[in-house]
């Protein structure tokens, strides 16, 4: 496969053109022209470079990728050493942020609901962008203390922060990373529990006092499903070699 037809073909299907994001999505750094084999993951941390190159691959597809806004703009140190080894092995970086996050189908929101098994899954209306928070019906109720395990057991870790009631869990609204900042939004959707990447100080006392049951389950561990889903319909649509290679990160 071309290189610019998997990054047309990666645009049509995540749309990011109509997302304001903090980065730029889809290409990041150009290399190989003939794309055969892919590795995907969450961070394009040197580990991860490292990895794919190791793997053989000439595209590595991540959620986080570069050139955030606000970042320090000199090509030196560490941004220096991560450039040098992708342009040495030539080596494509495909990047997508929001878009990843909210699209309908392998959106990280869209598919750590499915993991819990949930259904009727749809965006929250009147939050932006639509679907950074998202909202799922769990098969049958939960107490607050079995969804924390569950969601452990899923994720394969322990949760970094929660706030657990004795109420029964149906309706669960996500925003997978750093989005406890919607713990409000999930309340007025009726959400009967908020699932999260990350937690401020803040985020406890409105679970606390506003009767939501809070888990923060990891930014890392929240958003490796996304790009993981997004690489196996590459494969499956285009025969793609793709391989998804989770580099683990406590936070």
């Amino acid at each position: 496969m071309q290189r610019n037809d998997l990054v047309n073909q990666l645009n049509n299907w995540l749309q990011p053109e109509n997302v304001q994001d903090y980065c730029p999505n889809g290409l990041q750094v150009e290399g190989n022209e003939q794309v055969n084999s892919v590795v995907t993951g969450v961070t394009a941390s040197q580990a991860l470079v490292d990895a794919a190159i190791a793997r053989g691959a000439d595209t590595l597809l991540v959620h986080h990728g570069y050139f955030w806004k606000g970042e320090a703009e000199p090509v030196v140190g560490m941004k220096r050493k991560r450039l040098g080894a992708l342009l040495k092995a030539n080596i494509n970086l495909v990047a997508y942020h929001l878009p990843l996050d909210i699209h309908p189908e392998f959106g990280n929101n869209a598919q750590l609901l499915t993991l819990l098994g949930a259904n009727q899954i749809e965006p929250v209306p009147n939050v932006a962008p639509s679907g950074i928070l998202q909202v799922g019906r769990l098969p049958q109720a939960l107490s607050g203390l079995e969804l924390a395990r569950k969601l452990e057991q899923l994720l394969g870790r322990q949760l970094v922060a929660s706030v657990l009631f004795e109420q029964p869990i149906t309706r669960v609204a996500v925003c997978t990373g750093g989005g406890q900042g919607f713990i409000e939004q999930a309340l007025a959707a009726g959400a009967d529990a908020f699932i999260t990447g990350e937690v401020s100080e803040q985020t406890i006392h409105v679970a606390r006092e506003c009767g939501i049951q809070f888990y923060a389950a990891g930014h890392h561990a929240t958003e490796r499903y996304g790009v993981k889903a997004l690489g196996e319909k590459l494969a499956a649509e285009f025969g793609l070699n793709v391989s998804f290679i989770d580099i683990d990160n406590p936070a």
